[in-house]
């Protein structure tokens, strides 16, 4: 079973993710993790984030790993752990030119399919998990929420970065906005058969809820899993 959450960056993605795949006892995946990880080993080697044939080699290396556990991903770069390092303001802002690239994309977008065939089943979130890289998903959801929402939740997350306020926070998730819609692959769009769940006001316990009653009504989950 293949459950695919989209949608802009924070809209609760990650943590309804990780919640919902424990309450069917099922990985899941982060995909954001993913070109984060890869954004900061093309910073640390001062790679230029326009040369698309050096972001390609660097994917194609694979020199990071993520950790999939029950109450999170742990995110290795070469050994180093940089789980908390790709949460950063610094890698928020670059990490546009690697989710742009075609090449790093095509990368982990089989990486992705590869980990989601050797598990089986599994929650998947990110930007295109429903439009391109699992569009026969058992179930898809995109999730959104308006904006200064968004931006209080994000900058929640880079507590301990003194580069973030609120203000730059929520004009980086506009410019994300803007970037993620409009780049020629795989941009961030609603797959038509998706599920629309706006979490503005709702607690991630109640995106959930809401979620396992979609599932609940496709026969994808018994009441057990209430």
């Amino acid at each position: 079973m293949i459950i695919t959450i989209d949608g802009p960056a924070g809209a609760g993605k990650t943590t309804t993710a990780r919640k919902l795949a424990a309450r069917l006892g099922v990985p899941y995946l982060d995909t954001g993790a993913m070109y984060r990880a890869i954004t900061v080993a093309a910073l640390d080697d001062g790679i230029d984030l326009t040369d698309e044939a050096a972001l390609t080699r660097l994917a194609a290396q694979d020199e990071f790993n993520l950790e999939l556990g029950e109450d999170g991903i742990r995110v290795i770069l070469r050994g180093r752990d940089i789980t908390d390092e790709i949460r950063t303001m610094r890698v928020n802002d670059h990490t546009p030119y690697i989710a742009g690239s075609p090449g790093v994309r095509k990368l982990l977008i089989g990486k992705q399919r590869a980990i989601a065939e050797q598990l089986g089943s599994l929650v998947t979130e990110g930007r295109d998990q429903g439009s391109a890289a699992f569009p026969h998903a058992d179930l898809k959801f995109f999730v959104t929420a308006n904006l200064p929402t968004r931006a209080k939740r994000r900058l929640a997350e880079l507590r301990g970065d003194e580069g973030a306020t609120l203000a730059s926070v929520r004009d980086n998730l506009a410019e994300r906005d803007r970037t993620d819609s409009e780049r020629p692959v795989a941009p961030l769009v609603r797959p038509p058969d998706a599920i629309d769940i706006d979490t503005s006001a709702l607690s991630i316990d109640g995106v959930v809820e809401a979620m396992l009653a979609h599932l609940r009504e496709a026969g994808l989950v018994g009441a057990e899993s209430s």
